[in-house]
């Protein structure tokens, strides 16, 4: 163990697969036990099971739909009931890249959808974060870390570059009201990462474009590649994973309020 997790309690929204259970894994690694939550009680079963027996903390699947607050507010209170404790709450449920119909253009956009993409991402992350605050506030520390999305810092889609913005205002707000209480607040932009649904978006531009699966990845990560980034490769979830139990742990008391880019040094802009 290198963050010193041991003793620590943590929720993770959207913790059965992709980026929200490869930060699960690393914080139980790192002696964490944890609460996974999302809609889908089969994947979460599935992977609390596979992470329990793979890192012998307890992992404990709950069914949240964050869109609903009762099951909100519930879901967080059972949370530290059956844990001991709150410390830790990942915000990390949503439709990566956002709802199909409310990420082109605005002629053919769904509003319904975008509302939905926001009530999720946004609006989810505020209702998780307002019903751990009390829990953290007994403790006397926190951390609460938004996954968001390096698309918030490119223009062109209308739900998940602005979803992912509104958690960057989110973060800096709440870390403002809360840090006087022992709490820190910060955002991370994933970018491209790899997950579970890699193969299949791999095959499909690899049929788009008329080429292998494998030279796919090698064209969009090849240097000076518009998709790619500066260390020429995909980051794992697992990165992601390692940087999310660094800033819950004692060594990150120094940032707070911060949104922090994780995607390989994507573009040449200059943000200061």
């Amino acid at each position: 163990m290198e963050f010193g997790l041991a003793g620590k309690y943590a929720f993770v929204g959207g913790g059965g697969r992709g980026i929200g259970k490869a930060i699960a894994r690393e914080l139980a690694h790192e002696g964490a036990d944890v609460v996974i939550a999302s809609r889908t009680k089969d994947q979460l079963e599935q992977t609390a099971r596979e992470l329990e027996d793979e890192t012998g903390q307890r992992i404990i699947p709950m069914v949240l739909d964050v869109t609903q607050r009762d099951q909100v507010d519930r879901v967080i209170a059972d949370t530290a009931q059956q844990l001991g404790g709150l410390h830790i709450v990942v915000n990390s449920a949503s439709l990566p890249g956002g709802s199909p119909n409310a990420i082109g253009a605005i002629d053919n956009l769904n509003e319904d959808d975008l509302i939905s993409d926001f009530d999720v991402k946004y609006v989810g992350a505020l209702r998780c974060a307002r019903a751990a605050i009390p829990f953290l506030k007994e403790q006397g520390w926190g951390r609460i870390i938004n996954i968001s999305g390096g698309n918030a810092r490119t223009a062109g889609n209308l739900s998940g570059g602005a979803r992912n913005a509104s958690l960057v205002h989110l973060t800096k707000t709440l870390s403002n009201q809360l840090g006087r209480f022992g709490i820190t607040v910060n955002c991370i932009h994933p970018g491209t990462t790899r997950t579970e649904r890699t193969p299949g978006l791999l095959e499909a531009r690899a049929k788009q474009l008329g080429i292998a699966v494998d030279e796919v990845e090698a064209r969009d990560f090849a240097p000076e590649s518009p998709r790619g980034n500066a260390i020429c490769r995909m980051v794992d979830a697992s990165e992601i994973g390692y940087f999310t139990a660094f800033l819950a742990s004692d060594k990150a008391w120094s940032i707070t309020g911060e949104v922090i880019a994780a995607g390989g040094g994507v573009g040449s802009a200059v943000y200061y």
